[in-house]
């Protein structure tokens, strides 16, 4: 699994590639972690468009960070997830717990 965190304004963006499961939850959370306490970031994205597998664990590292989130009065996005990973956050109704954009 490759996390890449970048910031862009108001936005910052965590960047996934890989199988997506326990063995990045330190990775993952570095990815977001640091930029919970920054007022300027208003929205957290996370970038699934390259990830081909997720786990329960990688669904229970997301719930985490959007509770984080929430108590940060940041906003969370899942962008693009596509194939197995799609169907995995479809399967678990994250799309009733998560704002899921597709370009």
């Amino acid at each position: 699994m490759n996390v890449l965190s970048t910031t862009n304004g108001e936005e910052h963006r965590v960047t996934l590639s890989g199988r997506f499961d326990f063995s990045a939850h330190k990775e993952f959370r570095q990815g977001y972690d640091p930029v919970l306490s920054k007022p300027a970031v208003r929205a957290l994205v996370v970038d699934l468009t390259a990830v081909d597998y997720v786990d329960s664990a990688a669904l229970g590292m997301l719930l985490l960070m959007q509770e984080r989130a929430t108590a940060a009065n940041k906003q969370v996005v899942l962008l693009e997830p596509k194939g197995s990973a799609k169907q995995v956050l479809e399967v678990a109704n994250f799309h009733k717990l998560f704002n899921i954009k597709r370009t």
